[in-house]
């Protein structure tokens, strides 16, 4: 009888940072010879092989990512911030995740920061100290041992730092852009760096020396970083901060991607607002109505900021507003008018290598060995991937909420992407197609769900019949 086939040996999967750690990060493996090509020119593809190790593999990750895929096992080692190790570390203490050590790469700190002359005693004696950050579990941590005795945290997508002093009272942001925006900052909250971690079990029970060799021997530093444990706060409470209605209008307008779609339909619409046109993105234009305020923020935020009454008007994506009220149903926001320009699918995506016509031709495959195995959903829309799979009757099913880099995660760490597509051609490249189609997205104008009274309610029906008629007349 001859013996059965071995089976393949799995991989070692090298989780690596996009964005702005790439490339010191790829300059400093090619140093010491471990080298993935594509992966320093910024590739469109997410996976690589690293030349002259063989059964090593490289995954590209956006940085927060990261240890959350190796504290699960499914990459054995990984690159990535120490402020997104420890965001994860904190809420779920654990010890899947080893630190082996800190690289000599620069890494940001995070600080608390608000406005010009505010002090912490001064923000937390003043009734609710509202905080927007994007590291939440960090920010908790910091607030309880500091003991700001009340607060409510916003957790936004990026530039926390936009928030203060209007619509929050503290940021806790990188401490370049607190400066950037001209905050104050107050106090240390994470003294940063960059590091290679590796999983617990990986490292103990597999041989792994074939990138463990190359990877330990990548320049250190002495410096450890980590969380800054706060001086206590001696707050004496004050009268709460007044509370009345707002009586200035107030408009959001995106950066990014979406402004250039919004200067354009803004100009249409015979509106302007100086220190916002293309290629140029103030944080707070200036309108030539005095009665209007405007601001720049991410277009992701907008719908929570619309929700929470700091906005009369924003101009953000149907994709944003569909995945916000996919968490929050009854969040009084809603589409006031539909821009009908920045037009992408929205849909779900599997690999071209199955073929099938329909995700549930799809499911028969993955579930023909087992009927019970749970059906992985990535995406940045984790609201919305969830309703997808409720919708769609996939059984069961996990979600996996991710930050960026999303082609790479299927075929082997999701079934199914959630994701959105202009041209298709990120998704070509990494062998992906969707066949799945959930809504077609463009950017549009969102309101509160009441009307606001008086000057400010006239003044909302005069930008959204101007920018609607702009819109019908481009068709």
């Amino acid at each position: 009888m001859s013996p059965a086939p071995q089976a393949e040996a799995r991989p070692i999967r090298v989780a690596l940072p996009r964005g702005d750690l790439r490339t010191p990060v790829a300059e400093r493996l090619k140093a010491v010879n471990f080298v993935a090509p594509g992966y320093a020119e910024g590739s469109r593809t997410y996976r690589f092989d690293v030349d002259g190790i063989p059964g090593v593999q490289v995954r590209v990750f956006s940085d927060n990512d990261i240890p959350i895929q190796v504290a699960l096992g499914h990459y054995d080692f990984g690159i990535a911030s120490r402020m997104w190790i420890d965001e994860l570390l904190v809420r779920f203490p654990q010890d899947s995740i080893v630190p082996l050590r800190r690289l000599d790469i620069e890494g940001e700190t995070l600080v608390a920061a608000g406005a010009s002359g505010s002090t912490l005693v001064g923000l937390a004696s003043g009734g609710v100290m509202r905080v927007a950050t994007e590291y939440p579990n960090i920010a908790q941590h910091y607030l309880t041992r500091l003991r700001v005795p009340d607060y409510r945290l916003y957790e936004v997508w990026a530039q926390a730092e936009a928030w203060p002093p209007e619509d929050a009272e503290l940021a806790i942001c990188s401490a370049s852009a607190a400066r950037k925006e001209g905050l104050a900052i107050l106090d240390e909250v994470h003294r940063g760096g960059v590091w290679l971690i590796a999983n617990r079990e990986a490292l103990a029970t597999r041989d792994l020396s074939a990138a463990l060799r190359p990877l330990v021997s990548l320049p250190g530093s002495n410096e450890w970083g980590g969380m800054v444990e706060p001086d206590r706060l001696d707050v004496r409470r004050a009268t709460p901060r007044p509370v009345g209605e707002r009586t200035t209008f107030r408009i959001a307008v995106p950066d990014g991607h979406a402004q250039r779609h919004t200067v354009t339909a803004l100009a249409q619409a015979g509106i302007t607002f100086e220190g916002y046109e293309e290629g140029r993105a103030d944080r707070h234009p200036v309108s030539s109505d005095p009665e209007v305020i405007v601001k720049v923020m991410r277009p992701q935020d907008m719908p929570r900021a619309v929700a929470l009454g700091h906005f009369d008007l924003a101009m953000t994506g149907r994709d944003w507003l569909r995945a916000f009220t996919a968490s929050f149903p009854s969040a009084p926001v809603e589409e006031l008018c539909d821009l009908k320009r920045s037009k992408y699918r929205m849909g779900g995506v599997i690999t071209e290598d199955l073929e099938v016509e329909t995700i549930e031709e799809a499911i028969a495959i993955w579930r023909k060995d087992d009927p019970d195995r749970p059906i992985r959903v990535a995406s940045e829309y984790a609201s919305l991937a969830d309703e997808y799979a409720r919708s769609r009757h996939l059984g069961a099913y996990r979600v996996i909420p991710i930050s960026g880099a999303s082609e790479g995660f299927v075929p082997e760490d999701a079934e199914i992407l959630i994701e959105g597509t202009e041209t298709g051609s990120t998704l070509r490249a990494n062998r992906l197609r969707m066949i799945d189609v959930i809504m077609e997205s463009t950017n549009c104008v969102i309101g509160a769900t009441t009307r606001p009274s008086g000057r400010r309610g006239e003044l909302r029906d005069r930008f959204v019949e101007r920018l609607a008629a702009a819109s019908e007349a481009t068709e």
